[in-house]
């Protein structure tokens, strides 16, 4: 009866059994010692289903890390409320960027621990999905500023290295909430903000940082009104 079952399973159904075990094996196991038999003994399936599926160990990886990247960049996106004060819109995002990463460690394993070392093919997939919450942050401190100094020329590309810089500190303090007993996504998010959303308050009010005069320190370009001034 098992045996009927199994083959009147949809596709659909049978494949995320057999990405969900791989997730999980994956990340907990590494790229390297996961095995394709833990991987189809854990998903219910032989190991010649897996590849009748997936075709090869190299394309089920490529495959969780697509589904966990998708998964994570839409959890963002949905936890962000367009209208709201900047500070808010941020807030909400980084609460969901580290619900979703508490609540799913083998993915959020297979995406920041696994694929980025395991060579290029599986590096560009994670790069693809950095990109994509990059341009989200950018987007979303650009028309912070605009807003904040109503000057509807102000460059992305000037904000982009705070972006950058943003999304770094997310990755790396997932990785730190992760494996820290007792850390909440709701207090991994409050300290992230707390960290960035004071400079980043200061630069909408056009009073960012700049380094003590008579010094070699190399400043990132401050944000500008259309005529070259910091705006005020």
């Amino acid at each position: 009866m098992g045996a009927v079952k199994s083959k009147r399973m949809p596709r659909a159904v049978r494949e995320r059994q057999m990405l969900d075990a791989a997730v999980r094996t994956f990340g907990q196991r590494g790229y390297r010692t996961a095995s394709m038999d833990e991987i189809a003994e854990l998903a219910g399936v032989s190991k010649p289903l897996v590849y009748l599926y997936l075709n090869s160990k190299e394309s089920l990886f490529t495959a969780c890390i697509r589904r966990e990247a998708k998964a994570l960049t839409e959890a963002v996106r949905a936890g962000v409320r367009a209208g709201l004060p900047a500070d808010r819109q941020l807030w909400d995002g980084l609460q969901a960027f580290f619900t979703h990463t508490a609540e799913n460690p083998d993915g959020w394993a297979v995406l920041h621990l696994q694929a980025r070392t395991h060579g290029e093919p599986f590096a560009a997939e994670v790069a693809a999905m950095r990109e994509e919450l990059v341009a989200f942050v950018t987007e979303l401190i650009a028309v912070a500023a605009r807003e904040a100094h109503r000057d509807p020329s102000l460059a992305e590309g000037e904000v982009a290295g705070l972006a950058e810089a943003l999304v770094g500190a997310a990755e790396s303090l997932a990785d730190w909430a992760n494996a820290a007993p007792g850390v909440t996504a709701r207090q991994a998010a409050a300290t992230l903000m707390n960290f960035a959303w004071a400079g980043l308050g200061n630069l909408m009010d056009g009073r960012p940082w700049s380094p003590p005069s008579g010094t070699d320190v190399l400043a990132a370009p401050a944000l500008t009104s259309a005529a070259g001034a910091p705006p005020r």
